[in-house]
């Protein structure tokens, strides 16, 4: 009877060592686990991934370039069936997708936009919001809220990152309709899409004197921080607009305190289960739609309930 109970325990182990053995392997980068947005984009990766019982690598590329293409280098070294990329750099995605492709493994972009996006092969695809909806909802309302007359300070991404390069765009372009053209930009700059960098140029913009009615950041973080830069310099926050984008808990917190008047909904759970699902029926030699968009949505004050929900 031991023999027999032992003999169908080693059976099951021998099984299930088998099965993990067989499960599909997806190696993942994104460009930096600091970052409150990566981090929900992250998690429903992981959860994504492990409901489609995908044995997962996590790589933080660190916002170094250098490293993500180690790091997808290696994944082709070691075997991967798929791979899933936050890029660091657009400019170096062409690298990327030469790699994956020399090697046959399948291969999605998920948030920041490749910049061969419209010539991927086909067992590649990108996953993400389309940037031309985010810094125009955010704008928008801004226009609204000043009634189309104002000063306006903008607190760019990184400088060559293609959504902070089209969220500024969107801004810009907003600004030169006719319902917002009172609307003038006295200092636009970048802060990395970082808190910290978001307070130290606000705070050198107040140091310095300039004057603004509305700060329009191409994320939350640097919002928050320039939040941060205006209420240690004693300004009164209801007499300025802060516009962020990503809606991140952070930022639905500093909008309920009052302090940040819009954000944009960036849904990163949708994105993380859109590239998985993506990836899987490209894994299986399926066709699919190389420009897979989940949509932006506005956030104010009087639907902030819902999204409070939802992050």
């Amino acid at each position: 009877m031991k023999k027999t109970l032992l003999s169908a325990v080693f059976a099951s182990l021998i099984s299930g060592s088998v099965m993990a053995a067989d499960a599909p392997r997806v190696g993942v980068t994104l460009f930096s686990f600091d970052d409150l947005f990566l981090s929900v984009l992250r998690n429903s990766l992981e959860k994504s991934a492990n409901e489609s019982a995908f044995e997962v690598q996590m790589e933080d590329a660190k916002n170094e370039i250098g490293m993500q293409l180690n790091q997808i280098q290696n994944f082709i070294a070691s075997g991967v069936d798929g791979i899933i990329v936050d890029t660091v750099d657009s400019d170096a995605t062409q690298a990327m997708t030469d790699y994956a492709e020399e090697a046959g493994i399948p291969l999605v972009y998920v948030g920041r936009r490749p910049i061969n996006v419209d010539f991927l092969p086909e067992n590649q695809a990108f996953v993400a919001s389309n940037e031309l909806e985010s810094g125009t909802l955010q704008t928008e309302e801004v226009c609204r809220l000043l009634d189309g007359k104002g000063k306006v300070a903008v607190m760019m991404g990184t400088l060559g990152d293609n959504a902070a390069q089209q969220r500024t765009k969107d801004i810009h372009d907003v600004l030169e309709t006719p319902a917002c053209s009172g609307l003038e930009i006295v200092v636009e700059q970048s802060a990395d899409f970082m808190r910290t960098k978001g307070n130290d140029l606000m705070t050198n913009w107040l140091t310095a004197g300039i004057e603004f009615d509305a700060v329009i950041a191409n994320n939350d973080e640097m919002a928050i921080g320039a939040i941060q830069a205006m209420k240690a310099f004693g300004m009164d926050m209801d007499k300025v607009v802060v516009a962020g984008i990503d809606a991140t808990a952070d930022a639905l917190a500093a909008m309920q305190a009052g302090e940040l008047d819009v954000t944009v909904f960036q849904n990163a759970a949708a994105q993380g289960r859109g590239a998985v699902e993506t990836l899987q029926k490209l894994m299986n030699g399926e066709k699919v739609e190389q420009k897979v968009w989940v949509p932006f949505e506005l956030v104010t004050p009087a639907n902030l309930a819902q999204y409070a929900a939802r992050n």
